[in-house]
């Protein structure tokens, strides 16, 4: 089989590659991924068809439509939510899904794509993929109108297209995000030189943390699904960051305290809890790390 990671030197598009590879011998991988926030590092031990360049590079995506891709995983995007240029936001995470989807048309492939649960803003939870949406920032208004878009190409060419709605997904491979690595990176890098971790007030924000290898795995299931559906992947399951900052202090035998400051954010979600009731029919999915699992397993040998 042939598969197409887009972002594929990204944080979950090169978790994605490697587990592939390791656990599929007759698949045929190719990666690709600009280079603009992904690293090569990430790819280290690869052993498929690394291609440099962009999703908004119309040329090369239609260079790439003769390669008979059977899946393509689309991972590349603009992930910063601290972006305001909605016109680069939606020409990279909405112009860029489009050549990827006229790419998936030409080779009749699955897509399966990566959502985000910033599309549900502050809105009920748990959180269903049915209710209505409320995107607070440039980012999630992006994911949207890709979510939008998917199913009505889907609908109008018969394609088979999975949007997978991320929620807050933590794990190996994503050091090079900087700013919008996870929560738990930003607090175990802190915290690992002995400085008291800084959060919002009051450390009460609720977060569905999911593990990178959980993550994988819905990707993975993803691909015997032959429905065109928009499914959450999260764990059902929220833990404040006080809570996060108490499993690091366990994990490094340490005993910081947080330092509370004002949220500058007029944005910010509050909280966000996967409702998994559709993941689990349809993936068959349900995440196996709990937090403290995932959170040791990660960070503990660093």
């Amino acid at each position: 089989m042939k598969i197409l990671i887009t972002g594929g030197a990204g944080f979950i598009g090169s978790n994605l590659a490697l587990e592939i590879q390791n656990r599929f011998s007759n698949f045929k991988i190719t990666v690709l991924d600009d280079f603009s926030i992904g690293v090569r590092e990430n790819l280290e031990g690869f052993k498929g068809e690394v291609v440099k360049g962009s999703i908004e590079d119309t040329k090369l995506i239609n260079s790439l439509k003769n390669k008979g891709f059977e899946i393509i995983f689309h991972q590349a995007a603009l992930t910063d939510t601290t972006v305001e240029d909605e016109d680069l936001m939606l020409r990279i995470n909405l112009e860029g899904f489009k050549n990827i989807l006229s790419l998936g048309k030409a080779s009749n492939s699955k897509v399966i794509y990566a959502s985000s649960a910033g599309v549900y803003g502050n809105g009920p939870v748990p959180m269903k993929e049915s209710q209505q949406l409320s995107p607070l920032n440039t980012y999630a208004l992006s994911k949207v109108k890709a979510d939008q878009l998917a199913m009505d190409f889907a609908r109008a060419q018969n394609l088979e297209i999975i949007g997978l709605r991320y929620f807050n997904v933590y794990g190996q491979n994503e050091v090079h995000k900087r700013k919008s690595a996870s929560m738990i990176w930003q607090l175990f890098s802190k915290m690992r030189e002995g400085l008291s971790p800084k959060i919002f007030k009051y450390g009460e924000q609720l977060r569905d943390f999911i593990y990178i290898k959980d993550c994988v795995e819905a990707n993975i299931k993803a691909m015997e699904v032959t429905e065109s559906v928009i499914i959450n992947v999260g764990t059902g399951k929220a833990v404040t960051f006080n809570r996060i900052i108490e499993i690091l202090n366990g994990v490094l035998n340490t005993n910081l305290s947080p330092i509370y400051f004002d949220n500058p954010y007029d944005f910010y979600q509050n909280l966000t809890l996967a409702d998994t009731n559709l993941s689990e029919k349809i993936l068959g999915f349900k995440a196996k790390y709990t937090i403290e699992e995932g959170a040791r397993d990660y960070v503990g040998s660093k």
